[in-house]
């Protein structure tokens, strides 16, 4: 599950040097998303300074999708756009759930953006699912501010490079986390990350932009093996916390504690985080911007990472469909932001280049298996439901495990993406 139309939004800031505005540190700051469904707040809780900064220094006022959140970086003296970060968030996809109509609840958020060196202003807003802003917040930071708490630069999580292709800059920087292994574990984890990197590897486009990654493995060390299974009565004491059973949904596999989690990366450089389950069950989870979490010994791990990479990275969206949504996730009056489905209200910004001319749309389904993979079209079932909503072909890595590949749809977007981080 995840929540995963390229947003256009640009500023003067793309003519800027990075130097102009920010050093070679890391910002994280910490935010408390709580509410329930009819009312949502936006708190600060924290400040911290990592060291380096691991993200883009280019396209800086610019967004490659628009997410159901962003982060708007503005200069205070001349308000002028500096930096924007999307993302989605379990908050989000907790308020169209039946439970967030009877109580309220807070979640933990973390994000990152160049440290600056002079006072900004930073801007957080929340959409909902008709892509409507319902919740925002502006609040000023103090780069000088004595309270900003420093971390990494004493201490830092054990490592190892899995592929070191180049410098931060001009590469994607991936950082594969241990969870529920013990110290005992770490040379089956290590060899877990390996084994989820080279499954990314082996799908388009991974493979032809592998130059363009860097890999590091994170030897998060826990108490217990394995991880909690709340509905079977197990609890661990995990690296992370993470659990099945989010949202009562038994193989949603996610962690809340993402203070503890970015804690533990503090001073490792990152910019997409991929967690690798110590368990046999089946489940995991991929957040936009936020983090991939996979259990690393079921038969179908190799397919399901890179399922969840591809929500958490490439933000995609689901294209399977099952109608049992407590509220629709992609109302059809409103075009999602993800790229790899429709609901048709503007198609035109969508894979229309990738449509052969004659094709009726919707498209009826083909009758020969090899097509199921390639053809591309606009067939009805995505993103939970099976009226309303269409995606690219009709079987796709981000529909069913069995699928070889990407579609082609969904191929094009994380291309688009990968070019957008390293191309200057």
């Amino acid at each position: 599950m995840a929540f995963a139309f390229c947003c256009g939004l640009t500023t003067t800031a793309n003519a800027q040097k990075f130097e102009d505005f920010f050093e070679d540190n890391t910002l994280r700051i910490d935010y408390i998303f709580a509410g329930d469904h009819d009312h949502q707040e936006i708190y600060l809780d924290e400040l911290n300074k990592t060291p380096q900064w691991a993200g883009r220094k280019h396209n800086l006022g610019k967004l490659p999708l628009e997410g159901n959140g962003q982060i708007i970086v503005k200069d205070k003296n001349s308000r002028q756009i500096i930096y924007m970060h999307s993302f989605s968030t379990l908050f989000q996809e907790w308020l169209v759930e039946e439970e967030a109509t009877k109580v309220r609840k807070s979640f933990e958020n973390v994000f990152q953006i160049p440290f600056p060196k002079n006072n900004v202003i930073v801007e957080v807003k929340l959409m909902d699912t008709h892509r409507k802003t319902i919740c925002e917040m502006s609040h000023e930071i103090d780069p000088k501010d004595p309270l900003i708490v420093k971390r990494g630069y004493a201490y830092q999580t054990p490592t190892r490079n899995l592929l070191q292709n180049g410098t931060l800059e001009d590469c994607i920087d991936v950082a594969i986390v241990a969870e529920g292994y013990t110290k005992e574990e770490m040379e089956t984890f290590y060899k877990d990350a390996n084994t989820a990197m080279e499954s990314l590897f082996n799908h388009e486009p991974f493979k032809k932009n592998k130059e363009k990654f860097n890999f590091i493995a994170v030897a998060c060390e826990s108490k217990d093996s394995g991880v909690s299974v709340p509905q079977k009565g197990e609890w661990k004491e995990t690296a992370i916390a993470s659990h099945f059973d989010t949202f009562y949904s038994d193989r949603y596999l996610t962690t809340l504690q993402l203070k503890n989690l970015n804690n533990k990366l503090a001073g490792i450089p990152y910019e997409h985080i991929i967690i690798l389950a110590n368990t046999h069950e089946y489940g995991g989870g991929g957040i936009y911007n936020s983090y991939t979490l996979t259990t690393a010994h079921h038969p179908s791990f190799k397919p399901v990472v890179v399922h969840e990479f591809g929500h958490s990275f490439g933000g995609l969206a689901d294209e399977y469909y099952y109608d049992d949504e407590f509220e629709p996730q992609y109302p059809a009056d409103t075009e999602p932001w993800e790229k790899n489905i429709t609901t048709l209200v503007d198609f035109d910004s969508k894979w229309k280049n990738l449509i052969k001319e004659g094709t009726p749309i919707p498209t009826p389904t083909s009758k020969y298996p090899k097509d199921i993979f390639t053809k591309v079209g606009v067939y009805e079932g995505a993103g939970y439901s099976s009226k309303g909503v269409y995606r690219g072909t009709q079987e796709c890595r981000m529909k069913i495990n069995e699928a070889p590949a990407f579609c082609p749809v969904c191929q094009q977007a994380l291309q688009d993406l990968i070019d957008f981080y390293v191309n200057k």
